[in-house]
């Protein structure tokens, strides 16, 4: 049981460095090549439609003058983040 949350541990640990990767190269997800767009096509497929439902639910919040945070890439952090504290 213990290997079993270590792995789940360690995937939800992968989820985290795929999301913040998923958000930085997704403006230029076509100019993406060979193992990295297979890459990006998997972090795609998991976090793509996560995020279009989290999208039509919650509003960007503005912390500036036409500056605004997707709120809904924080809350897929948040919740990644409190599964890796609850499993340990």
């Amino acid at each position: 049981m213990r290997l079993f949350f270590s792995l789940l541990t360690l995937f939800i640990n992968v989820l985290v460095a795929g999301l913040f990767l998923y958000s930085k190269l997704l403006p230029y997800k076509d100019r993406l090549t060979g193992n990295y767009k297979s890459m990006f096509d998997f972090f795609d497929s998991i976090f793509g439609p996560l995020l279009k439902w989290l999208k039509q639910r919650v509003k960007p919040h503005q912390v500036g003058n036409g500056l605004f945070i997707d709120m809904s890439q924080f809350i897929i952090l948040l919740i990644l983040l409190f599964l890796i504290t609850v499993l340990h």
